[in-house]
């Protein structure tokens, strides 16, 4: 942040109307150590993760109108299996004919309109995959607290869009594997070559990466991996952090459908002139 002149009021600012998006990732083999250190440090009566409601889809609303209706489990198993991905509709008089079942029939007429009806309704409480509530009074003394299905971990029952109408405060403590890796890494490097990097420490500039980079062998690099940044590494030609920075930022639906990559690269490279916005907003970009 300090090296390319970060607003911190991008993030807080009372101008925003809303609390701060806060993520942190860590190592995904050590993230319920720091889970752990939130219950220690704050307690469990001041911290929670947040729950999730698991809603009713199409597959789940078919497996439990069909109990209830009396379905065989073969015709339930039949009529479940001709859906696809996260449907949220009932199935047609198609998809019925191909699971055996008659659409005229009274009794499948009905299963076919309570499926319809339950699509989108809450079906139970589920655990958030990291967001901690962590308030300055007592949590239990503002909203139900229950033991999570995991062990050590409790969770409060109200979900995010509660926690935002409430304004409490939500940091997601997510796991990111590729940190795992460079842990791993650091420590194959430690013991082979001796060399002691951490990631404060490790060359920042290093001309071999960036050469690697620009012929795209960038297989099982973190962030520009995927077959648009591959494809645009090379027009791109990195040579210093800043230019990752810009490449990640670039390669993103908004960007691309904006027209921003190719007046980007054009100007980058020198082929259109780039245009001053006056000394205000030179300074910033």
């Amino acid at each position: 942040p300090e090296s390319i002149t970060l607003i911190f009021e991008r993030f807080i600012s009372k101008e925003r109307g809303e609390p701060p998006d806060i993520d942190v990732d860590f190592e995904h083999e050590r993230r319920e150590e720091v889970i752990q250190w939130i219950y220690r440090r704050y307690g469990r009566e001041r911290a929670g993760l947040t729950a999730t409601v698991i809603h009713f889809r199409s597959r789940a609303a078919i497996r439990e109108v069909g109990k209830v209706m009396g379905l065989s489990q073969d015709v339930i198993a039949r009529l479940s299996g001709q859906i696809w991905g996260w449907s949220s509709t009932a199935p047609g008089e198609d998809r019925m004919r191909e699971a055996g079942l008659d659409p005229a029939d009274g009794r499948v007429q009905l299963a076919i309109r309570l499926i319809g009806e339950i699509i989108g309704f809450p079906r139970h409480l589920s655990q958030h995959v990291g967001g901690f509530v962590i308030t300055q009074g007592r949590l239990d003394e503002l909203c139900p607290i229950e033991n999570a299905a995991m062990e050590d971990r409790t969770i409060i029952e109200w979900d995010k869009d509660d926690i935002d109408a409430l304004g409490l405060l939500k940091v997601d403590i997510l796991a990111l594997g590729m940190l795992t890796a460079i842990r791993k890494a650091f420590g194959l490097l430690a013991e082979h070559r001796g060399a002691r990097l951490t990631l404060a420490n490790v060359p920042a500039e290093d001309e071999p990466v960036y050469d690697m980079l620009c012929r795209a062998d960038a297989i099982g690099v973190f962030q520009v991996e995927s077959r648009a940044q591959l494809n645009f590494l090379p027009r791109m030609r990195p040579r210093k952090f800043y230019d990752l920075v810009c490449e990640v930022a670039i390669v993103r639906p908004g960007p691309i459908q904006g027209g921003m990559v190719h007046p980007f690269l054009n100007r980058r490279m020198g082929r259109e002139p780039i245009e001053d916005l006056g000394p205000a907003l030179m300074e910033v970009l």
